[in-house]
């Protein structure tokens, strides 16, 4: 993965990514429009069959928020459900696999 940042103000990012599509953009995306300082997040693309993608975020007028930081922090809160979910998702296998044990028992 590749990113080239595109437009950089103190209200708007846009930064393109190259190598990854809408699985990881998509999560970024819907983090960035639950924040109360983000007017507008989008990926946008050029073509479905291309490798680039772009990522655009504009903040509401008067915030002091920096895009980029907003950003950062949008991934991190990524990165936390992700490994919430694999938690999760692990301990399900678990009792899946007791279940099954039991049931054959």
């Amino acid at each position: 993965m590749e990113l080239k940042t595109i437009t950089k103000t103190t209200k708007q990012l846009e930064i393109e990514v190259i190598g990854e599509n809408e699985t990881l953009l998509n999560p970024i995306t819907q983090v960035l429009l639950q924040h109360k300082d983000v007017e507008y997040a989008s990926t946008i693309t050029s073509h479905p069959a291309s490798p680039n993608r772009r990522l655009y975020i504009r903040l509401k007028a008067g915030t002091n928020s920096k895009p980029e930081t907003i950003l950062k922090e949008a991934v991190r809160d990524v990165k936390k459900q992700v490994a919430t979910f694999k938690k999760e998702f692990e301990k399900a296998l678990t009792s899946i696999g007791k279940d099954a044990a039991k049931k054959s028992s």
